[in-house]
């Protein structure tokens, strides 16, 4: 029986990169995927430049960016095209070294990711595999799949299994958990279009039109691609919302029918739901087995890639050291509050496109001096987990800064939690850990100073695991985090 150290069920964006994560930390790596290629139509068009990171961690950032585009953000508007809300996206690069917000288009993404995976001698990839069954056992899990090719059926063994298997996902069923839905449950189509040629009246970014008769959107993306998503209204049928004569004659104020060819439509049920488990032994769920959002903010996607993220780099601990069940239990605690608080944000916006045509002041939305109302991106920190609470820096996203070479600091880490510090501070010991002075890195000192901190600890998913105050002892931090840095 063949035996891997990581198994991912689901080939998609999110077990793709989580793939790619497992390999590139030098592990063996199975992905049992149904299907027997990639979904090649639209699905996901939306990532922001924290997933970037992520992209540039296993080395496709820069080939990916050439099919992808700045997305310049979103207009809220009413029923008579009056703005009620502006979620600028500016076209400059962030704190994370990338621009805020890209468009693109799946099929091109899930290219990248497979074409990466083809590096790895220790990556196995089975298309026409149907799962059936996962199995605990003490220190590894038992996968029995099916090869829908000839009807063979198969037995592996893998020391963890994460399931990244989409919504209607075996993973969860196997760890038998409930899914909770969070409160908004609405069907909607969605019709990706490929203009003939450009048209010049439709804008470059997506606007939400916010009119309870009939709540829209309508996307900007790669190329001549566009996509219009509408609730469906009126109890009409599906093979009727479906029909070619209805959607030509929704998209009759901005396309005629001549102008563009309709690439795909289709009905989806736009829910807020999330997992109660995430994790049973050593089976892990992950992105849309374990949450799920509608799209209105464009983070669906980029949850599952949050959580692969953080997951990637606790199983690689866990497969190096041993087996330790309170750390990896921090995944579920540290990923959940942070996702659901993009779901709720979501879900926000999803009752401003549906029932209101005015806007109100929350967390993320400020009044403009001339009445005009602004949005946000929110940046959640992680919930409870490695790390002490009472630490006013752990759990926050850090910075991308470039190391005095020129390399990017990501470049540097990505397999070990690494130690960044102030150059006064001079110890032996530090020659055995993953550690970088302040002043090799531009910017960084400026950084410490400004968080309070004498050193900070960044784990390789970026987030800050802990920060040492300005009058807090050196040697008691490190004996602390030791664990984590060598």
């Amino acid at each position: 029986m063949k035996e891997y150290d990581v198994t991912v069920i689901g080939l998609g964006p999110t077990g793709g990169t989580l793939a790619n994560l497992m390999a590139l930390n030098g592990f063996s790596v199975l992905v049992l995927e149904r299907e027997k290629n990639y979904y090649p139509l639209p699905r996901a068009v939306h990532f922001d430049d924290e997933i970037m990171r992520v992209f540039q961690t296993i080395g496709i950032s820069k080939e990916f960016l050439k099919y992808t585009i700045i997305n310049k953000g979103t207009k809220f508007v009413n029923s008579k095209e009056q703005v009620i809300l502006d979620w600028p996206r500016p076209r400059k690069v962030t704190d994370n070294g990338w621009y805020p917000s890209y468009r693109f288009n799946q099929p091109d993404l899930e290219r990248q990711l497979r074409k990466k995976l083809k590096n790895y001698k220790k990556v196995s990839i089975r298309q026409n595999s149907e799962v059936n069954k996962v199995i605990n056992f003490k220190d590894h899990v038992k996968i029995f799949f099916l090869d829908t090719r000839n009807k063979s059926s198969n037995l592996v063994k893998s020391k963890y299994v994460i399931g990244c298997d989409g919504a209607n996902s075996i993973t969860r069923n196997q760890i038998g958990t409930k899914i909770d839905n969070l409160g908004f449950t609405q069907k909607w189509a969605v019709v990706d279009l490929i203009l003939k040629k450009d048209k010049k009246n439709l804008p470059d970014r997506t606007i939400q039109y916010s009119n309870p008769k009939q709540p829209a959107t309508y996307c900007r993306n790669v190329g001549k691609r566009r996509r219009w998503e509408f609730a469906i209204r009126n109890n009409l049928t599906e093979k009727t919302i479906l029909s070619d004569k209805y959607i030509w004659n929704f998209l009759k104020p901005w396309l005629k029918k001549s102008e563009a060819y309709l690439e795909r439509k289709t009905i989806y049920t736009f829910e807020s739901a999330i997992s109660r488990k995430w994790r049973k032994g050593r089976i892990f769920i992950a992105g849309d087995a374990a949450h799920l959002m509608p799209p209105f903010m464009g983070q669906g996607m980029c949850a599952g890639i949050r959580d692969i993220s953080n997951l990637a780099w606790k199983i690689s601990k866990s497969l190096r050291d041993k087996h330790d069940e309170k750390f990896l239990n921090t995944y579920q605690s540290e990923r959940f509050s942070n996702v659901k608080q993009y779901i709720e944000t979501t879900m926000r916006m999803g009752e401003f496109i549906n029932a209101v045509e005015s806007i109100q002041i929350t967390d993320n939305i400020s009044s403009e001096n001339d009445g005009t109302k602004s949005m946000q991106s929110i940046k959640p920190k992680l919930g409870y987990g490695l790390g002490e609470n009472k630490d006013q820096n752990r759990g926050k996203i850090f910075p991308q800064f470039k190391l005095n070479n020129g390399k990017y600091l990501d470049e540097n880490f990505c397999k070990k939690p690494i130690l960044l510090y102030s150059s006064k501070i001079k110890k032996n010991m530090l020659n055995k850990i993953n550690s970088i002075k302040s002043n090799q890195v531009k910017g960084l000192s400026s950084y410490l100073k400004k968080s309070n901190s004498k050193a900070l600890i960044v784990r390789p998913d970026r987030f800050i695991l802990a920060s040492l105050q300005l009058n807090k002892n050196f040697d008691n931090f490190l004996k602390k985090n030791i664990n984590f840095l060598i």
